[in-house]
């Protein structure tokens, strides 16, 4: 087996080999889910807690579903309407479910290097749902699985990555992943949503949306994070933002032969993407990285559970 952690907590460490070895698992459980019986008994008598301290659909309803289709008993724990709002801390919170013989932890959590935190005091599996400005390693590997998928090779394309980079935990572990993968990243953004060292990614940083579309082979647009920001908008209106870094059909056809658009969701339809891009079939895959969401979170399910017991 080439990755033999309990936890996944980021994509940043993880070899080629590794993250490769996620991608080639979760074809598997595709497959099932395509199939008319999409049920298997791998953590049958396991309990797997969606632990999400940060609102969340796709990636909650996604590991919920992975689980029972996995044979688990799968259990939604919300931070609103827990002892968490009666001040009890993060770590008191995940020792109290662990006393209940929970095996693996799906923590969602607004904080920077929670899962990590959690982690290192903690048996059980931990999965990192998204920490704060940090990583989301299954989104990336969703969007990753997508791209090979499409493209037919991850090796040698390249990527832009567009909107609110300093607020995206889904771009960093796509960044990291990317880069291990022999892929060209390319960024931009709004200079207020843009990293002050965003340097240290060892990316290119576009000055037009023009420069960032063209040459490249897949689109990936951000959503415009307003729930992180500081009260303040980062920029003087939804409309003027379409027109500086919003994706048009038009603006498509400065990309490489057939290219492909992703977005992690929500979808903030005419602000950062418009509804005629999101509808078409012939660049659009975004329904197909909810799909692939769930075949990849019961790969990693799967695999963390089968380390632990090992």
């Amino acid at each position: 087996m080439a990755y033999r952690h309990k936890d996944l907590l980021g994509l940043r460490e993880l070899s080629k080999e590794e993250i490769l070895f996620f991608l080639s698992s979760a074809q598997a459980f595709k497959d099932l889910n395509n199939s008319e019986v999409k049920k298997t008994r791998s953590l049958h008598g396991k309990t797997v807690i969606n632990a999400f301290f940060e609102n969340s659909t796709r990636t909650r309803v996604s590991f919920e579903t992975g689980a029972k289709r996995l044979g688990a008993d799968a259990i939604n724990f919300s931070a609103s309407q827990s002892s968490a709002q009666k001040g009890e801390t993060l770590l008191d919170t995940i020792h109290n479910m662990e006393a209940m013989k929970t095996d693996i932890f799906v923590l969602r959590h607004p904080n920077s290097g929670a899962a990590q935190f959690v982690a290192q005091h903690s048996d059980a599996c931990i999965v990192n749902a998204g920490d704060g400005l940090h990583e989301h390693p299954t989104q990336a590997l969703l969007d990753l699985m997508t791209i090979q998928e499409h493209k037919g090779r991850l090796e040698g394309l390249t990527v832009v990555i567009i909107g609110d980079i300093f607020h995206s935990r889904v771009a960093r572990s796509n960044i990291w992943a990317m880069k291990t993968l022999g892929m060209t990243v390319k960024l931009f953004g709004p200079p207020t949503m843009m990293p002050a060292h965003v340097d240290v990614f060892g990316c290119h940083v576009c000055k037009t949306m023009e420069e960032a579309i063209e040459g490249s082979d897949v689109i990936m647009m951000l959503r415009i994070q307003l729930e992180r920001q500081d009260g303040s908008t980062p920029f003087p209106s939804t409309r003027e933002y379409s027109k500086f870094f919003g994706l048009s059909s038009t603006r498509i056809k400065l990309a490489n032969p057939n290219p492909i658009v992703l977005h992690p969701g929500p979808i903030n339809r005419g602000v950062e993407i418009n509804s005629d891009v999101v509808e078409n079939p012939e660049v659009s895959v975004i329904l197909n990285q909810v799909e692939n969401g769930v075949a990849i979170r019961m790969a990693v399910l799967d695999i963390l559970n089968r380390n632990r017991n090992s």
